[in-house]
């Protein structure tokens, strides 16, 4: 996605606030914020936030799992079956 159409200064934000944020819940898509031309901050609206956080835990759960797959913490499927099969399970 290319952010050069969605990039606002700091001052059009100031005076279109609720238009803006109606923009980012439309268009879904974030938004550049500038400050004496420079970049500063990018918004975004809740839903497309949210959906951003749940996407970086998941990668962070399997970054988890492969480093340590890498270590060595890992058992063979069929040793950890039969160990459930094994053992009662606490209701």
């Amino acid at each position: 996605m290319r952010y050069a159409t969605h990039i606002k200064p700091i001052s059009y934000l100031k005076a279109n606030a609720a238009q803006v944020l109606l923009q980012l819940a439309e268009q879904r898509e974030p938004m550049v914020i500038t400050q004496n031309g420079e970049a500063k901050a990018v918004i975004q609206d809740v839903v497309s936030y949210e959906q951003t956080q749940e996407t970086l835990a998941l990668l962070k759960i399997l970054t988890l799992g492969n480093q340590e797959i890498e270590a060595g913490k890992v058992k063979p499927l069929a040793q950890v079956v039969a160990r459930l099969r094994v053992k009662p399970v606490a209701v």
